[in-house]
């Protein structure tokens, strides 16, 4: 629709989305199924932090589960592991995410799908990825903070660095409880 001075504006948005649309999902073959389409920091981040697929590994290096969290919209993020003194000394590191997130599964194991990069000063980016900024009060309890979702092991239709992935379910665990 024509504006005040007769010229058409386009919304970015729009454009973009159709963009994504008509190009689909891409998919890597990896090794990782279902794994967006080579993304130079999901790659770097499942090199450097493959040994959290077992989540051993995670609880021995200091990270404690939190319960899983469901989007209200669907999907989910999972259960996170989280590292608080990460979170506390303010580095973002590629090979010490503050938290990294499993799916449960229906057998009661994780399955590694994601990490989460978690500091408090900002504007904070890795690889020049910008963090998404979250303020104080939030449901963690935690003053502001900056964070960065990356689904390296698991696709994202939403974005490698969304927030809540449609392909991820608590499910699992609501099961476990009932």
């Amino acid at each position: 629709m024509p504006d005040r001075n007769g010229t058409i504006r386009v919304v970015v948005s729009t454009a973009l989305a159709v963009l994504v649309l008509l190009a689909g999902p891409a998919t890597a073959h990896s090794g990782h199924a279902g794994v967006a389409a080579e993304n130079p920091l999901a790659a770097k981040v499942r090199e450097v932090n493959a040994r959290f697929a077992d989540v051993g590994v995670a609880t021995a290096e200091g990270y404690a589960p939190i319960p899983c969290v469901s989007g209200v919209e669907g999907g989910a993020m999972g259960i996170h592991y989280v590292n608080g003194a990460l979170i506390e000394d303010g580095i973002i590191d590629i090979s010490k995410p503050e938290a990294v997130m499993y799916e449960p599964q229906a057998d009661g194991s994780l399955e590694l799908v994601a990490v989460e990069y978690i500091t408090t000063k900002g504007p904070a980016n890795l690889d020049g990825h910008l963090f998404s900024f979250t303020n104080a009060p939030n449901r963690y309890g935690l003053p502001p903070f900056y964070e960065l979702h990356v689904w390296a092991w698991r696709a994202n239709p939403t974005g490698t660095f969304a927030d809540m992935n449609p392909n991820v379910s608590c499910d699992a665990t609501v099961a476990a409880t009932n």
